[in-house]
């Protein structure tokens, strides 16, 4: 498997136990709860991803 998708992989189980954990101890969640903060993060998410894939073609 790919080592990008093995990463994806990897942050979304921690998120989902994260989310698990939070819930069952009643906890607030650590991120905006509006959709505009949620988009922030994908975008975030996905600038990082362009980037990395970027570098690789100029680079490598």
């Amino acid at each position: 498997m790919n080592i990008i998708v093995l990463s994806f992989l990897a942050a979304l189980s921690v998120g989902l136990l994260v989310g698990v954990l939070f819930t069952v101890l009643d906890f607030p969640i650590p991120a905006p709860p509006t959709f505009a903060g949620v988009m922030g993060v994908i975008g975030t998410v996905l600038g990082l991803f362009l980037g990395h894939q970027i570098l690789l073609r100029v680079i490598g």
